[in-house]
């Protein structure tokens, strides 16, 4: 005997809503975890963006500060010098001793920082001829004139070729003689003067030229360099001498600061603290209006539990209550009986006065 199954209808609509219902739940789950995931993808790409914001405002502080902070660090220019060649005298076809006229204006700005303090030197590349060795020490005097031509500093050192005997010169020309025949070195000394150690420029009349004097008219000179170095101190030579380091301290701390600023911006929006000191006394107790508020506040409460004891019945009477109502029913009674007595006194007297 075959054994055959049968659905009843009541079972497939069972099914039927079940897998409805789990694909409901399915759907349900999949919507979430694709909020969630937007959600979270677009809170990343928004602290990402304020952080890469925070960092450029950073970076662009520090180097706004430095560039603003630090003063050029050297500066060099070349020294061309004149003299006079109109004289009559016949020992030297130069009559005057060669000056120069150096600007210490670069772009329409100062070289010179106020308050950092220079040094400040000369470079002369002068041929070793029996002519400069014959002329000995001579003098090199510097004057820095403001704007309006007033004289600033002014300084005077002396120099001269080193020493070097015949024999020595003589060696020298022979070792180096292929080097002197091809013009790939030239017999030459290089003579650095120190003009200023330690000059400051003065704020109120800053140099905007300096004067160079050579005190001889027999001096023979190739070219000449002027030469201009920051001494710096403190803060300046940490950010001159450890760029990096000095760049990675400022960007974080500019960092950790706009977004210090930032938390709290936003905390302070998000929580929208609004102080009214009108509604507090000075002595830190409640005001007579918060104290009508609170009266006010009671009797409306006590008027929506009688209203809703009434509506409700007797469903809603408490023991205590019950106690209360007995107690009125009782003096109720004793009311009503002595109401009766008077009006039968009341009737008696009544029918004896007819």
């Amino acid at each position: 005997m075959d054994r055959t199954s049968h659905l009843r209808p009541e079972d497939g609509e069972e099914l039927t809503v079940l897998i409805g219902r789990a694909l409901l739940r399915l759907q349900d789950a999949v919507a979430m975890v694709m909020s969630r995931a937007r959600q979270r993808a677009v809170q990343g790409f928004v602290v990402f963006s304020v952080v890469l914001l925070l960092l450029w405002v950073a970076a662009f502080l520090y180097g706004s500060f430095y560039y603003s902070y630090m003063p050029k660090a050297a500066y060099s220019t070349s020294v061309h010098y004149y003299y006079r060649t109109d004289c009559e005298s016949q020992g030297s076809f130069r009559c005057s001793y060669p000056v120069a006229n150096i600007s210490l204006m670069r772009n329409k700005k100062h070289v010179l920082t106020f308050g950092q303090a220079y040094r400040i030197s000369l470079q002369l590349e002068m041929p070793d001829s029996p002519a400069n060795h014959d002329l000995g020490m001579f003098m090199i005097k510097t004057t820095c004139f403001s704007q309006d031509g007033g004289q600033v500093a002014s300084s005077a050192r002396s120099s001269m070729l080193r020493y070097r005997s015949d024999l020595l010169r003589t060696i020298g020309t022979l070792l180096f003689l292929p080097a002197f025949l091809t013009g790939a070195t030239e017999q030459k000394q290089t003579l650095e003067v120190e003009l200023f150690s330690d000059y400051t420029d003065d704020p109120y009349a800053p140099s905007t030229a300096a004067v160079i004097e050579i005190l001889s008219n027999k001096v023979q000179i190739y070219s000449s360099q002027f030469y201009v170095h920051a001494h710096f101190t403190g803060i300046r030579y940490f950010l001159f001498y450890y760029p990096v380091l000095s760049a990675l301290v400022g960007v974080s701390s500019n960092f950790i600061f706009l977004s210090v600023l930032f938390i709290l911006s936003y905390l302070r929006l998000l929580l929208k603290v609004e102080w009214r000191p009108e509604q507090l006394r000075t002595d830190g107790l409640p005001s007579e209006r918060e104290k009508n508020t609170d009266n006010s506040r009671g009797e409306n409460e006590e008027d929506a539990a009688a209203s809703t004891a009434e509506l409700l019945g007797p469903l809603q009477i408490t023991p205590t209550k019950r106690s209360q109502e007995r107690r009125h029913i009782r003096f109720g009674d004793g009311t009503e009986q002595q109401n009766r007595h008077t009006l039968g006194q009341s009737g008696i007297n009544e029918s004896e006065a007819a």
